[in-house]
């Protein structure tokens, strides 16, 4: 490679702007925006000029530096964002945001709103007021079911809401007031509703005083029933605000960032408070990462919080922010938000306590890391593996009584899922319930297409016995790859999911089987892989039986022909959801007439087979 040259630097512009560097390929490794471009890349290459650990592992990459000049540090912040968006660089922190989170939905947009559990990537959708997230699923369920004690909105489906004509046990119980039989106004239910957002707002003075208000009113007019109901409820919340500890004075909408790192390792934690209570708190860990922590969190603030609706009116960083303000600015929109460094007081209690988890995370996760490196290390020992597993890819088949054959392959990488290079095959060319031509034809179909070594795992993990690892070596040598390693695990004779037993490896070159002890942490790890692959070929052969079903499900409707059908499938997706089509969305198949509504209309109301 053809390294950077320096006194290319002299001609750079002494303007604000944003620097991109660059290998040989052309590939972006790092983003950074500068108030002075020319001083400023220039201080990477002097002998004195920047310390960073990564920064000579940077250097030795770069091919060449593009600048890009703008006029104010505001555009210079969203143009680095921007471009890291892009390119997602290695060096500098990309906020994936890829992990499921748990929080409490109010699906306001509804005439008749409910709360439920939600799980969402990155940021919920604009489809209601989402509340959390929740450190797990069992705190958002106990929230839940407080609040359907408390706030007695429906619990049941759209679908169930339309249909029903009487009460059902909950209305019984207390526990819902019944808006599918008109058995509340909808100012009731609306004031219902108010109140349940205002509690998960953490406003719950304000609904303890409007409890007691309607209690009195209730006493005044005699309806001593219903003062005694909101009397109950009024000591139901008491008796929880009594037992949440996490709670603070402050009283605000605030989030407190906290940040540990070691070299080019980073934790960055967010935690959520909301009128002073802790809701719940986010990790983002980050490898590689060159920037600076002041660089880091601007960036990382800008990626998090631009463009969102719900954001708090405080948001707390462990260090100084030269960019405060204008961040600040940009992320004011509509309504002010302040980025502050408190160096006393409770907002420094926050950052503590902020900082404090961020430790722990490392710890942890490093923790983790060393203890997954070991259980690798081990199954290369135990399989007498030519290389360190750190690309693990498995495969597995599925079908339905000689049917619908598919194949799965899952990827872990360090010992942990990487979905991102999972892949799912619909056998073509393998008989039905040919194991053995369906792992050819998944090995031909996957491996032919790497072009080079980095591409290729280290070990393929397959499911079966000494049949199903000859033919995947066969393959194998076929392709002229010499570099995978190949074990073969037997199938349990019962399910996958049986937990921790004794089963059979297969290794290439030894005619015996070798057996792992009950409890070894290498059949865990084998076990937890396999079950994976299993589940995943499953799913996808659960989906298109599903597909199968809609479309002979839907060749009995008079006047539905074959693309008439692909647009109905196509529009809904499932057999399932074109069973909870309201009118209004029948009618937006434009490919529909009128009579073609009222037949699908007929064929969903008298519809009563099991929806996947």
């Amino acid at each position: 490679m053809i390294p950077f040259d320096k006194s290319a630097i002299d001609t750079f512009p002494t303007q604000p702007g944003v620097y991109l560097m660059k290998g040989s390929d052309g590939a972006v490794l790092y983003v950074g925006k500068a108030n002075n471009l020319r001083q400023r890349v220039k201080n990477y290459f002097a002998s004195s000029g920047d310390n960073r650990p990564m920064v000579p592992f940077l250097i030795a990459k770069v091919a060449a530096i593009d600048t890009i000049v703008v006029f104010s540090e505001k555009e210079a912040l969203l143009l680095e964002n921007t471009l890291i968006k892009q390119h997602k660089p290695r060096y500098n922190a990309l906020l994936k945001d890829d992990k499921t989170y748990i929080a409490l939905k109010v699906n306001n947009k509804h005439p008749w709103p409910m709360v439920s559990i939600a799980r969402y990537r990155g940021n919920p959708k604009p489809d209601g007021l989402y509340f959390g997230p929740y450190t797990s699923a069992f705190s958002a369920r106990s929230t839940l079911d407080l609040l359907h004690s408390l706030f007695p909105l429906r619990q049941c489906s759209d679908q169930e809401l339309l249909r029903r004509t009487r009460p059902c046990i909950l209305y019984d119980m207390k526990r819902c007031v019944a808006p599918c039989v008109n058995r509340c106004t909808k100012q009731e239910y609306d004031h219902l509703v108010n109140r349940t957002v205002k509690f998960l707002r953490g406003q719950d003075k304000e609904v303890l005083a409007d409890l007691y208000e309607e209690m009195e009113c209730a006493s005044e007019e005699l309806e001593f029933e219903k003062a005694a109901s909101l009397l109950k409820t009024i000591r139901h919340i008491e008796e929880t605000l009594e037992t949440q500890t996490v709670d603070r004075p402050l009283g605000l909408d605030v989030d407190a960032l906290g940040i540990y790192r070691q070299s080019d390792q980073v934790i960055v934690v967010l935690m959520l408070y909301r009128s002073g209570k802790l809701l719940g708190s986010r990790t983002y860990s980050f490898e590689n990462i060159l920037e600076e922590d002041e660089e880091l969190l601007s960036s990382f603030i800008l990626q998090h919080y631009a463009g969102k609706e719900d954001l708090p009116k405080e948001i707390l960083v462990p260090v100084p922010l030269e960019s405060a303000p204008t961040l600040a600015e940009l992320l004011s929109q509509g309504k002010k938000v302040e980025i502050l460094h408190p160096k006393r007081g409770d907002r420094r209690e926050y950052l503590e306590m902020a900082h404090a988890n961020a430790e722990a995370s490392f710890k942890r996760e490093k923790d983790e890391q060393q203890l997954r490196t070991k259980v690798l290390m081990e199954m290369q020992e135990k399989f007498h593996l030519s290389r360190y597993p750190q690309k693990i890819d498995c495969i597995d088949t599925s079908h339905l009584g000689g049917t619908l054959t598919v194949s799965s392959l899952v990827a872990f990488d360090d010992g942990l899922k990487n979905p991102s290079r999972y892949r799912r095959y619909k056998i073509k060319l393998a008989s039905e319930s040919d194991d053995y031509g369906a792992l050819r034809e998944v090995l031909q179909r996957r491996y032919s297409k790497v072009t080079t070594e980095m591409e290729l795992p280290d070990l393929i993990l397959i499911d079966g016995g000494k049949g199903h690892l000859n033919a995947a070596i066969k393959i194998l040598e076929d392709l002229d790859i010499a570099s995978v390693d190949i074990v073969a695990v037997a199938k349990e004779e019962g399910r996958h999911d049986k937990g921790i037993t004794q089963e059979q490896v297969f290794l290439r070159g030894l005619k015996d089987p070798i057996l792992l002890k009950r409890h070894s942490p290498v059949l865990f790890l084998i076990q937890k892989i396999r079950d994976e692959a299993h589940r995943f070929a499953i799913e996808y052969n659960k989906k298109l039986r599903s597909k199968q079903l809609s479309s002979s499900a839907l060749d009995s409707i008079p006047g539905i022909g074959p693309i008439k059908r692909k647009a109905i499938l196509t529009h809904f997706g499932s057999l399932k959801k074109l069973c909870e089509a309201t009118d209004e969305e029948l009618a937006q198949l434009k490919k529909l007439s009128p009579a073609d509504r009222l037949a699908l209309r007929a064929f969903i109301n008298k519809s009563n087979f099991p929806l996947q």
